[in-house]
């Protein structure tokens, strides 16, 4: 029993927020955050807040004032002392700025930076257009993504970067292009070998966990490709992903709160992406004895990892 609720949660949220405690983030302090019991988010009671957690972390509108750490998975996490990819570089732009999501670790920021350098060299490439990475502390996101939560994640646009020189309000105009046809199966007639190049030279990059683009573009890639093969691993066939491809970063060495997708399986993965090509071109029936699909449920505060909190409470 805490007989000093007050006091309890006085210390508590100096070893969460590590302010006004004489000093920084030590082994020891990162030991007792992650065996805390979480602090309360609004309520006064001491029960744990069950706000939606898109709500709290959508209202953040800057990094928190901590050591950069992922934390938890990919879906279902957070992200301590974020660093804002800069609008415009010398070979990328950042795109949608009024969405605040050009926020990552800064692991993603230096990938960023280094493969558009690689793109600028390309025919008619002069870098990148950057869609979302995250919000400023991660999270669920108010719009969009399931993912993009502990600033590993990021949506590079397929439309090659010819000026670097948008105006914002442009930048919130533009759009992308379509890369598909045969609802994906196939690429359209924008696909250019330099995309072939622009996304084996962001999967050859050992940073890379994996990458997101749609079945026919991964087809093509492997029909097109005559050296080596061992980056086409990386590349998986999903859903959309034919106006950007989603590159995901590994957790960084040393992150012990960040939780790794399991690694892609051996070989190519050629075989599997035509699989989702004859699937589209071929559908199964409908099972007309399936369940309905059950609707997800909001992720709310207490099923995110227990730092989170913290990192919604640092200043």
């Amino acid at each position: 029993m805490v007989r000093n609720p007050i006091r309890h949660l006085a210390a508590l949220a100096c070893v969460l927020t590590l302010a006004a405690c004489g000093g920084g983030e030590t082994p020891k302090t990162r030991a007792t955050l992650a065996s805390a019991p979480l602090p309360t988010i609004g309520d006064s009671m001491g029960v744990l807040s069950t706000k939606q957690a898109k709500q709290l972390f959508g209202a953040k509108a800057g990094a928190s004032d901590q050591s950069p750490a992922p934390y938890g998975g990919y879906a279902k996490g957070c992200m301590a002392g974020g660093m804002e990819l800069p609008e415009t570089g010398p070979t990328w732009q950042a795109m949608r700025l009024s969405r605040n999501r050009n926020w990552g670790h800064p692991i993603t920021i230096d990938y960023i930076q280094d493969l558009s350098r690689k793109v600028a060299s390309l025919p008619g490439w002069n870098g990148l257009y950057i869609g979302d990475i995250s919000q400023p502390r991660g999270g669920p996101m108010l719009t969009g993504h399931r993912s993009h939560q502990i600033g590993l994640d990021i949506d590079i646009w397929m439309r090659p970067a010819t000026n670097l020189n948008l105006s914002r309000q442009a930048r919130e105009n533009i759009s992308s292009i379509s890369m598909r046809r045969s609802a994906g199966a196939f690429t359209n007639d924008q696909w250019t070998r330099e995309h072939h190049e622009v996304l084996k030279a962001a999967a050859s990059d050992p940073r890379v966990a994996r990458i997101f683009v749609f079945p026919g573009a991964k087809v093509q890639m492997c029909k097109d490709e005559k050296g080596n093969r061992a980056y086409l691993r990386k590349i998986r066939p999903w859903w959309g992903h034919h106006y950007h491809f989603h590159v995901r970063l590994s957790c960084p060495p040393g992150a012990a709160g960040c939780v790794n997708q399991a690694a892609p399986g051996p070989g190519d993965g050629c075989a599997e992406a035509q699989g989702w090509v004859d699937r589209i071109l071929n559908p199964p029936p409908p099972d007309p004895n399936a369940p309905p699909p059950k609707p997800r449920r909001e992720l709310v505060l207490a099923d995110l990892p227990r730092q989170c909190a913290a990192v919604l409470q640092s200043p």
